[in-house]
């Protein structure tokens, strides 16, 4: 058998490799359940009357802020699953917590902005819980969905 081997005189440049598209096809999925699950929850929340939201683009149209579902989580979401793939069970849990501390956070402060309006009934703690369970429903959606590449 002959085998052909590269002269180490050569000073050829190797072929650059192709990038494997794999990692975003694998994210696509979740986004968009991500999306549709934030954007189906403000629809419920405004519907109740729990909040509302009174600078949105296109009032006219849609009751809810269409830019905070459709562009800020998912670029909240591909943050989140970069992160939490390289922590283990009770790291994943702090995470999942700062993550719910902050949205309640900025819940309050765009409020404080006009984006956002609670009823004097709505606490913010419900807003760290639920966060808390969007995020572990992500998770979950997206070792799920990925079954399939590992």
């Amino acid at each position: 058998m002959i085998t052909v081997k590269r002269l180490k005189s050569l000073n050829e440049q190797e072929l650059p490799k192709k990038r494997s598209h794999s990692s975003i096809r694998k994210l696509i999925p979740t986004l968009l359940f991500a999306s549709l699950i934030g954007t189906y929850l403000d629809l419920f929340f405004t519907g109740v009357g729990l909040y509302t939201f009174p600078k949105r683009p296109f009032p006219e149209l849609f009751s809810i802020n269409i830019f905070f579902p459709l562009v800020g989580l998912p670029c909240l979401i591909i943050l989140y699953l970069y992160i939490i793939r390289y922590l283990s069970k009770w790291k994943k849990a702090g995470l999942i917590m700062l993550l719910s501390l902050l949205m309640a956070v900025f819940e309050r402060y765009s409020e404080t902005l006009g984006f956002l309006d609670h009823t004097n009934s709505w606490k913010h703690i419900y807003s760290i819980f639920g966060y808390s369970l969007y995020f572990i429903v992500i998770d979950y959606f997206y070792r799920w969905s990925n079954k399939s590449y590992e």
